[in-house]
């Protein structure tokens, strides 16, 4: 059951910003739950899915139809959940 995943373009840009390192560990993190994304991902609020990756948090949205999982926003974890 392997999913595959989109990126939004907000989350791209600021991945950009972020230090290579750092924006390696968040892209190779993401791509590693397209087998089993539901072991990593916890429920949030409305339609979304969170990720945690280290400091920072991922929230997906996901297509059940094509098996898709949308990255929507990506932040340090004290600002995500002010949004």
């Amino acid at each position: 059951m392997s999913f595959s995943i989109e990126w939004d373009e907000k989350v791209l840009s600021f991945l950009k910003k972020l230090p290579k390192d750092i924006s390696e560990r968040i892209f190779n993190k993401v791509e590693s739950i397209k087998e089993n994304p539901f072991r990593f991902l916890e429920h949030y609020k409305g339609k979304y899915y969170k990720l945690r990756i280290g400091d920072y948090r991922a929230l997906i949205d996901i297509d059940f139809e094509k098996k898709t999982l949308i990255v929507q926003v990506l932040d340090k974890r004290g600002r995500i959940y002010k949004r």
